[in-house]
């Protein structure tokens, strides 16, 4: 998590200075202004990462003759593309909830505060050093790294001079079996200790037999064909602020990968928000004091609940797991009173969550 750093002359102003020096509730801009700083509270939002595999056939041009020559069944005569899903996981984030965003009023005239913000403007922590900080780095998403594609040799390269003077596509791929069927017998004899010329040491007998297999597989591909396959990810970010049942996540083509929404050519798959009232939910006279509090000066952090996601294809359960979330949670105020020039007060706030983690107030040594 890249971090920036706000460094602000003065401290919050107690709450006995009246209206100047309120904390208020509003659609703010993130970041330091000249009477203060403004920030976010997080919610959570949802990365889901879906593997999916491309596989492209690619008939050989002997694909007719397989079945004649090689006894291979069953092979297809046309190109084709297929794509299937690997995995669905799932990983809580955190991202600025705008409908959270408040500000805090500063008195340039007493001592600094140092109050730091992630680069949406979360409120991460308050007089708290900055290597407190690092090990929020490791809720990073894994990158995805895709593999190397496998570069196939080109099958022609290996066809004898015979092969290609063939007057017929028929007759080259009778040669070309016949050539198969060679390169099996030698290797079977090198395996046996009973080619009439044999390798020196081990070394070279791998060489020799890897460079025998190289060119078994190229011809086979020539009756079997060629077969590639590729892993991708898609990502897809859900935020969800209330909960929901069987909402469509996406769609997978099985020809054309995953596709729009209202493209019924590919299957559904559907997401489930659960919320599991882990935090009870704030009654009426709660809920009046709260608004109250929305004109103190102090720091408002969150009180997080959980929710449960689950993710189906069709009616089959794929993939569940539970997230905090504090869109499911309430707002509580840390009085600014624990601000003022009396405390050095050390706050520090989950990265993901925006509760808080540590809590420390110390009087100032005389």
């Amino acid at each position: 998590m890249n971090i920036r750093r706000f460094y602000l002359a003065g401290c919050l102003m107690m709450a006995a200075i009246g209206a100047t020096a309120q904390t208020q509730l509003a659609q703010y801009k993130p970041g330091a202004t000249s009477e203060g700083a403004v920030y976010f509270l997080p919610k959570t939002a949802v990365r889901i990462s879906v593997l999916t595999e491309k596989t492209t056939y690619t008939p050989g041009d002997f694909s007719r003759y397989a079945q004649k020559y090689l006894r291979l069944s069953d092979v297809a005569q046309e190109p084709s593309v297929s794509h299937r899903v690997l995995s669905i996981t799932q990983q809580a984030i955190a991202v600025a909830d705008t409908t959270k965003g408040y500000a805090l009023k500063f008195n340039p005239k007493t001592a600094a505060v140092n109050v730091r913000l992630a680069d949406d403007g979360r409120l991460l922590a308050i007089n708290t050093p900055a290597e407190a900080l690092d090990a929020d780095d490791a809720d990073a998403p894994v990158q995805f790294s895709a593999a190397v594609p496998q570069s196939l040799p080109d099958p022609r390269r290996y066809l004898t001079e015979e092969i290609l003077a063939a007057g017929s596509t028929a007759k080259m791929a009778e040669l070309t079996a016949r050539e198969i069927y060679d390169l099996r017998e030698n290797r079977s004899l090198l395996i046996k200790g009973q080619a009439d010329f044999m390798p020196k040491d081990g070394q070279q007998l791998r060489l020799m037999l890897q460079q025998l297999d190289e060119q078994d597989r190229a011809l086979t591909s020539l009756f079997a064909g060629t077969t590639l396959r590729d892993t991708t990810e898609q990502v897809i970010i859900v935020t969800p602020d209330t909960p929901c049942d069987r909402q469509l996540l996406f769609r997978l083509s099985q020809i054309y990968g995953l596709v729009d929404a209202d493209d019924l050519s590919g299957t559904p798959y559907y997401i489930t928000v659960e919320d599991l009232k882990t935090v009870p939910p704030t009654d009426e006279e709660a809920a009046r004091q709260q608004k109250k509090k929305q004109y103190e000066a102090g720091v408002y952090v969150n009180v997080p609940g959980r929710m449960r996601v689950t993710i189906f294809q069709g009616i089959d359960q794929l993939q569940q797991a539970e997230h905090p979330a504090p869109q499911f949670g309430n707002v509580e105020l840390l009085s600014g009173a624990l601000f003022n020039n009396r405390f050095t007060t050390r706050l520090r706030l989950n990265a993901l969550t925006g509760a808080v983690e540590t809590l420390d107030a110390e009087q100032p040594k005389k």
